[in-house]
């Protein structure tokens, strides 16, 4: 059985255009509504924030490794700490995507649920239902504000990292070393605060996706 990120690859293939509606009608014709659809980009968002919190942790070690080495093994230091810089900068802006593509599909799909309450007859399931609306935006907005706390906290690492990795590239020397070590504890204390806070934010999506799922 295919995957609704498989589906969501062959929309995506089939709609050159890119339009979100035509999109949404392609995807319902196989039964993956936008309900599934916020759910399956939630989920995406939760993975790409527990892989940056690996990548920007394995940043950490090795920038802790990069300060205890010797200076004539200062290129490939500088090598090493740039590519983990660079790998760190493609997290961050994987998990900035994802969160942007669930903002849009949770727009899209409480405008269709708020406009849909209209069409009731029965006054009993129109206000289920609006309670249930009610509910779910609550619960999406904590969810959000966590994804997005997450989010920013990624800045501060990557800016101390960037400067850090350009002054090692242009200083190839033991002073170089020696300013690397006197940033390594703000750095240290930045990634464990991004890696707490993309933790509160991975359990409130685990939470927020159970709800949907057992509602």
């Amino acid at each position: 059985m295919l995957s609704i990120r498989h589906y969501t690859l062959f929309a995506l293939i089939v709609i050159i255009s890119g339009c979100s509606s035509v999109y949404y009608d392609t995807m319902e014709k196989v039964g993956i509504h936008k309900r599934d659809i916020m759910v399956d980009r939630v989920e995406s968002a939760r993975d790409a924030q527990a892989e940056a919190q690996e990548q920007f942790q394995s940043a950490l070690d090795q920038f802790a490794s990069v300060i205890n080495l010797e200076e004539s093994d200062l290129k490939r230091a500088y090598d090493s700490l740039n590519h983990e810089f660079e790998a760190s900068e493609s997290a961050a802006a994987e998990v900035s995507e994802r969160i942007s593509k669930v903002e849009s599909v949770a727009e899209d799909l409480f405008e269709e649920w708020q406009e849909e309450l209209d069409l009731y007859e029965n006054k009993s399931l129109k206000a289920t239902s609006a309670k249930k609306l009610t509910q779910t935006k609550r619960r999406y907005k904590s969810m959000l504000s966590s994804m997005k706390k997450a989010e920013k906290s990624m800045q501060p690492v990557l800016n101390t990292f960037r400067d850090n990795v350009l002054f090692l590239k242009h200083n190839l020397n033991a002073q170089a070393i020696g300013s690397l070590r006197g940033e390594f504890g703000n750095l240290k204390a930045d990634i464990n605060n991004l890696i707490n806070r993309m933790n509160q934010s991975i359990k409130q999506s685990d939470e927020f996706i159970r709800g949907m799922q057992n509602s």
